[in-house]
């Protein structure tokens, strides 16, 4: 089945809501193609997610963000963006994912695969690639690190009361689950491979996590360079002494990443230094005439330096262009 259309977006995350949003405001109705539903990063975030901007600050289009809290926490943004999809009416395949993308003489063949298995193909003039970056965890590149008490993801910390829990790394995400962790009766260690706290973590969190850390509810453990994981311990070294820790469970939070090799499938330039990839900054477009990208993944490596509150305008900056073009008669 060959479905055609003018624009379709990749992630229906904030900023590929967003876009859609802003083109159609302009007159053009975007499809959007998700593989998982609305938002489906943020459903992924640990149950007690706060986040670290303001309502305001998250909100996409003209619908304001309302929140009892002076940082909403996640369950109202995944109702927030979900509002958004239904009264914006833009068009959204959820539980379908894009295989391939292949570059025709004047447009772009997309093909797709649902949640059951059934094979789609769409062709579109302009392609926007939004797809975050949550969906790929860093891995450790150790031994062990596949068995099935190790987590990338953290969801929330009930299942873990009275457990020997292992969290590896020390930036938010790291810190945020070992809080949890402990308020849940967990027995907790952080193994984290910098020589002191991390600049990156929260202000507010910091001074609670330092206070649990020298009462000794929480073992933390710099210099650590984790060396393989069992069973029953993480294996790691310190300041060349090889050192356990006994383990039931493992939670390696040690970041993020961009799925580059999809980037690069279409065509898109990555520097090799800063995992960015190649666009223009006024408009988005990529080095591939007629892809644009939008949201965290324009950050390459730094995913602190795009969030929803910055990423969200990607989709004006895209939309202006892609009117223009339109006004112009502009083709591939």
């Amino acid at each position: 089945m060959l479905r055609e259309e003018k624009v379709i977006i990749i992630g229906a995350g904030p900023c590929g809501l967003s876009a859609a949003v802003e083109l159609k405001d302009k007159g053009i109705d975007p499809l959007i193609i998700e593989k998982g539903n609305v938002a489906n990063s943020i459903y992924n975030y640990p149950t007690h997610q706060t986040f670290f901007s303001s309502a305001e600050k998250l909100e996409v289009g003209n619908y304001p963000f309302i929140s009892e809290r002076q940082k909403p926490v996640r369950n109202e943004a995944l109702t927030y963006y979900r509002m958004v999809a239904d009264r914006s009416d833009v068009r959204i395949n959820t539980y379908e994912t894009v295989k391939s993308i292949e570059q025709n003489e004047n447009n772009y063949s997309i093909f797709t695969e649902n949640n059951i298995g059934d094979k789609i193909s769409y062709l579109a003039d302009d392609i926007i690639i939004a797809t975050g970056y949550y969906d790929h965890p860093n891995k450790l590149g150790v031994e062990g690190e596949d068995l099935p008490h190790v987590f990338h993801y953290f969801e929330e910390a009930h299942p873990y009361f009275n457990q020997n829990v292992v969290v590896i790394g020390g930036k938010n995400s790291a810190v945020d689950a070992a809080l949890e962790l402990e308020k849940a009766g967990a027995n907790v260690t952080v193994l984290y491979r910098g020589s002191d706290y991390s600049s990156s973590v929260k202000p507010w969190i910091l001074p609670v996590f330092e206070s649990l850390v020298n009462h000794e509810k929480i073992e933390m453990v710099f210099d650590a360079e984790i060396k393989k994981i069992t069973t029953e311990q993480v294996i790691f070294e310190q300041n060349g002494e090889t050192r356990q820790v006994s383990s039931d469970f493992i939670f390696a939070m040690v970041g993020y990443h961009p799925d580059q090799t999809f980037l690069e499938a279409v065509g898109i330039e990555i520097d090799f230094e800063t995992g960015r990839p190649y666009f223009d900054h006024q408009t988005m477009e990529t080095n591939v005439t007629n892809i644009y990208i939008a949201g965290v993944i324009a950050a390459g490596y730094n995913n602190n330096e795009i969030f929803i509150e910055n990423g969200r305008h990607h989709g004006l900056k895209i939309a202006n262009h892609i009117q223009s073009k339109r006004k112009h008669g502009e083709k591939l």
